[in-house]
């Protein structure tokens, strides 16, 4: 079956505009994951004995919880010495299978938390012994939205906390 010309060029435009669309379809595709993901930060736990505001800043609030007084979650409060605070988290944290220790320090615990789909979270412990408070900074480590995860999370190991430091 011949082709005529008009349909060979009408045929050519569609190409050309299919090709356009393409390009910009991969390269809206592109921008959108990017928007999605951040670089994950390089978790590190520094000395407590360092200002404990900047070590458990948020960044990015909609990936973040922290006891800063910025939101509703308010520090853990001890009795008794640093050394039995960190024995309190540590028992808490076993409560909690998604847990992971990576980084423990004398008044600091760096904990990463999995999420049954893989995402990780980073959750930094600072013990404060002068004021007898554990101060917690709660972050995703991909992602600019945790859709409240990291929040109902603190909520839920500060009532765990809390029954552990009763008995």
């Amino acid at each position: 079956m011949p082709c005529h010309t008009g349909q060979l060029l009408t045929l050519g435009k569609a190409l050309r505009i299919v090709r356009k669309n393409t390009r910009f379809f991969i390269a809206s595709l592109a921008i959108l994951l990017s928007g999605c993901a951040s670089d994950a930060p390089k978790p590190h736990a520094s000395d407590a004995s360092d200002s404990i505001s900047p070590h458990l800043a948020c960044t990015l609030s909609s990936n973040c919880a922290n006891s800063l007084g910025t939101g509703s979650l308010v520090p853990l409060r001890y009795t008794g010495t640093p050394a039995q605070a960190m024995a309190m988290l540590q028992a808490t944290l076993k409560t909690f299978p998604e847990a992971t220790i990576v980084r423990s320090e004398n008044l600091a615990l760096e904990v990463i938390f999995t999420t049954p789909v893989g995402f990780r979270d980073q959750v930094n412990f600072r013990i404060d012994a002068a004021m007898q408070r554990i101060d917690f900074r709660s972050r995703s480590l991909f992602g600019f939205f945790d859709w409240g995860k990291n929040r109902s999370r603190m909520q839920e190991f500060a009532v765990r906390f809390e029954r552990a430091s009763e008995r």
